[in-house]
């Protein structure tokens, strides 16, 4: 049974007459004949009922007329979903985002999209970049944003490109010794106590790399406290606990009210003072091989734009 021969017969079941059929279907008369012969032959049942001239349509055939016209208006609706998909009219667009930016940086860019796309649903999970690459690479997500390092494992399965970027600085708390100074050295990295985040986050990711740049263990660091949130490091630290290096975004609040100061960091093992800054990029990742929907390709083109802007 195809959806062509439904048409025939629905025409037929109309009109009560082969050849009206055959002419709003712009089609032969010989050819409405043959469809609705092979669908008597293949399930056995007459169809109409051919009296004289004329004919009538029997109870098999009052039957399929209900169901049929059911399953061509579902396919008329499954074709005008497809379309409306394809003109960015609905459908779901799934993304991954690492926590920090998801909270501070993502929720611009999403209200843009949505802004210009008002019927489209935007689904986003928060994860630290681990679980989010992970998602990636298995379709759970059209797209992943992290700030962290994807895993050797994964690179060859996720496409990455830079859409973004902010600052770690190291921060503390009104309680903290270095709350008053500007700069401290390298060397002073190990003398206070540390909160970090856990180790599949991006920020740890990335602050444990710059370390390596400094020629500093991360054993060497004292650390009192592993976190799983940046707002629960942030807070502690606030309440005068420790140290943290954290994104730029994450503290521009706490910055501005002074609760908490970013500490520059000094590089003299050359003899010449240089001001250390720890720079990370957004990563925009995608599967190299699924399939890209035209939803997931306007939200990276938005990405896309706004790196470049």
């Amino acid at each position: 049974m195809t959806l062509d021969q439904l048409r025939v017969f629905l025409a037929v079941a109309e009109h009560l007459h082969f050849t009206r059929a055959a002419e709003t279907l712009y089609i032969t008369q010989p050819a409405v004949s043959a469809a609705i012969q092979n669908l008597e032959e293949e399930y056995g049942i007459k169809l109409f009922h051919r009296i004289g001239r004329h004919i009538e349509i029997t109870e098999a055939g009052k039957l399929l007329q209900v169901e049929a016209q059911k399953i061509l208006d579902q396919v008329t609706l499954t074709e005008r979903g497809l379309r409306e998909l394809n003109n960015l009219q609905r459908g779901e667009l799934k993304l991954g985002s690492s926590l920090t930016i998801g909270n501070y940086w993502l929720p611009n860019k999403i209200g843009e999209f949505q802004r210009r796309y008002p019927s489209i649903s935007v689904n986003c999970s928060l994860a630290n970049t681990e679980d989010i690459c992970v998602g990636t690479a298995t379709g759970q997500f059209d797209l992943g944003l992290v700030e962290g390092v994807v895993s050797p494992s994964l690179k060859s399965t996720l496409e990455q490109e830079i859409v973004g970027s902010d600052r770690l600085v190291i921060v503390v708390g009104k309680s903290h010794p270095w709350f008053e100074r500007v700069e401290i050295s390298l060397t002073e990295l190990a003398t206070t106590d540390w909160v970090m985040r856990e180790s599949g986050s991006g920020t740890q990711q990335r602050f444990e790399e710059a370390l390596q740049n400094w020629e500093i263990e991360l054993s060497q660091l004292n650390i009192i406290l592993i976190l799983n949130s940046g707002e629960m490091v942030k807070a502690v630290v606030e309440n005068g606990v420790g140290a943290t290096a954290i994104s730029e975004l994450m503290v521009e609040k706490e910055l501005q009210l002074d609760t908490l100061r970013t500490v520059q960091v000094i590089d003299n093992r050359s003899g010449y003072s240089t001001i250390i800054e720890i720079c990370r990029p957004f990563l925009k990742l995608k599967h190299r091989q699924r399939f890209q929907t035209r939803l997931s390709k306007t939200f990276e083109s938005l990405l896309t734009l706004s790196a470049a802007e």
